[in-house]
């Protein structure tokens, strides 16, 4: 699989949120908007720039049932999505 995709995990490698993981909500040709639903809402999305992140291709069940059933993504998916993926990948 090749490219960026919304829900798409991923995480920080530079920057003072180094090694953190998020969820792409939103990208450009250059930058990637991320959430991880606690510091950084889908109100409120860090910009970071592709080079800096490195993705996962997991979309979680979660967010895969949100994308397909055409409902906005919140806070608590967000925050639930990052759960689900941290006890995938521990």
């Amino acid at each position: 699989m090749n490219g960026y995709g919304i829900g798409m995990m991923a995480k920080s490698l530079a920057g003072h949120d180094k090694g953190k993981i998020y969820v792409i909500l939103s990208m450009d040709d250059q930058y990637v908007y991320l959430a991880d639903g606690v510091y950084r809402t889908v109100d409120k999305l860090k910009k970071k720039k592709k080079k800096h992140v490195q993705i996962d291709y997991t979309i979680t069940d979660w967010i895969k049932n949100l994308l397909k059933e055409g409902k906005p993504i919140q806070n608590s998916d967000v925050i639930r999505a990052g759960r689900e993926y941290g006890s995938q990948n521990s």
